[in-house]
């Protein structure tokens, strides 16, 4: 797959000793194929910026790396694959997001998206995504791909990342997509309650499953499938840390300090909103190093040989 990029030299590899922190949550929106942005044409991300009162702009993975190299830190990113989506050319697929982090291993971590609706065609995509462009990992959106997490249909998909040793990420709890806009956009929230990774966690005891965000409203169902099941984490994107439960905050700092894990949602929050707001958590300082990184190294493997 040839992209067109610019001819800076190649990073080096990730220093993960030198990171401040990993975020294991942001989004790439804008392919580096696309031509220049007049104006907002991404109605789905002028909504998310609404809804988070920010001002989210569609970043291309060199755009995103950039930013992240700025901060001296690394970040975990992706995309989301809707089957029945209309094709859009200005968006990144998995497979540039793979191809262009290849160019920014210093400082990106690829995962793959694959919407369980494509059934055995996904099942080939997920396959390629990882033999051939070296995916660390999978997005799912429930809410938005529309299907239960433990529905059998979804099964095949998650055999291939339980058999590659890779971690899947699930979009949890309210979603700001679609949030104040009619009908929500047609996202159903229920699809996205926690309880429903129990059944993977149990089926699939070997992937390791991450929660993606504080799980509004169902918190302590989160916190429950984390606490009972070892291969379960939290990451803590897409909320101020402000406004996280006390009942998150408790357990962030005891029964699952090495099990949550710093995310922002970027770009609706950006690192520096998150790090500041989390000044006036209880969250303690001990557990901080956890939260910003060696939680994550220790669950995408980043301290192995590659």
């Amino acid at each position: 797959m040839s992209l067109e990029h610019g001819s800076s030299p190649k990073p080096a590899s990730m220093d993960i000793d030198g990171l401040v922190a990993i975020d294991v949550h942001t989004h790439v929106h804008r392919s580096v194929n696309a031509p220049p942005a007049e104006g907002e044409e991404n109605t789905h991300l002028a909504a998310m910026a609404a809804y988070f009162k920010t001002a989210a702009a569609a970043f291309t993975v060199d755009d995103l790396a950039a930013y992240y190299r700025e901060r001296n830190m690394a970040a975990v990113t992706f995309t989301i694959d809707v089957k029945d989506q209309p094709a859009d050319p200005s968006r990144a697929s998995s497979e540039e997001i793979a191809e262009r982090a290849k160019d920014n291993a210093d400082v990106i971590i690829p995962f793959g998206s694959v919407d369980p609706a494509r059934g055995a065609e996904g099942v080939s995509m997920a396959k390629r995504l990882i033999e051939d462009y070296g995916v660390r990992g999978f997005k799912f959106h429930p809410s938005t791909q529309a299907f239960y997490p433990n529905d059998r249909s979804a099964y095949p998909l998650y055999e291939v990342i339980e058999a590659a040793g890779l971690p899947a990420l699930f979009h949890t709890g309210q979603t700001g997509a679609g949030a104040g806009t009619r009908g929500g956009g047609g996202v159903r929230l229920a699809y996205s309650n926690p309880i429903y990774l129990d059944d993977v966690a149990v089926d699939f005891p070997d992937m390791p499953i991450i929660l993606a965000h504080p799980s509004f409203p169902w918190q302590e169902e989160a916190l429950s499938v984390a606490t009972h099941k070892p291969l379960v984490y939290i990451d803590l994107s897409g909320w101020s840390p402000k406004y996280f439960a006390p009942i998150l905050v408790q357990y962030a700092n005891t029964l699952l300090k090495d099990k949550v894990l710093f995310g922002t949602d970027f770009p609706v929050l950006t690192p520096e909103r998150w790090m500041s707001d989390l000044e006036k958590t209880a969250i303690r300082d001990e557990v901080k190093p956890g939260i910003f990184k060696n939680n994550a190294i220790r669950l995408l493997g980043l301290d192995k040989p590659a």
